[in-house]
């Protein structure tokens, strides 16, 4: 469920360090990126394949890196679950706002939904050498 919270600063502070410390992540292996095809050649999804998003021009679909990619972007992948009963909202621009501060990256955010896992998850995809730097950032941010 999408919430709305009217809240302080601090109080969203607060509450997103609640929802990281208690959020299922995941990283995800391998080096990631995103494939793309013309609009009227949908992509044959796969089972690694780990979204797909269109706009009005092609459709992108994320996949492991192969040989044949090689030339495009290449992405490390991270995810999280989020329990039921958090408030999640504000996640996405927090962490990543998190993250430009202090490693000066952008980042990518797709999100699904899994009623049976709680609701709303994100997949998080960042330059493939600053991954380790920012699941360090993600670990430092559940500790705290």
């Amino acid at each position: 469920m999408v919430s709305i919270s009217a809240e302080t600063p601090e109080q969203t502070e607060e509450r997103l360090s609640r929802v990281i410390a208690r959020a299922d992540i995941l990283v995800h292996e391998g080096v990631w990126c995103f494939e793309e095809s013309p609009t009227d050649q949908p992509p044959v999804l796969t089972s690694d394949t780990l979204a797909v998003v269109r706009d009005d021009q092609s459709w992108s679909r994320l996949v492991p890196l192969t040989q044949a990619h090689e030339h495009v972007e290449h992405f490390g992948v991270f995810s999280f679950h989020f329990p039921a009963e958090l408030d999640n909202s504000g996640f996405v621009g927090w962490l990543a706002s998190q993250l430009k501060v202090r490693l000066g990256t952008g980042v990518f955010v797709i999100c699904g939904s899994n009623r049976a896992r709680g609701g709303i998850y994100d997949y998080w995809g960042c330059p493939i050498h600053l991954l380790d730097e920012v699941i360090a950032v993600v670990r430092e941010l559940r500790a705290s």
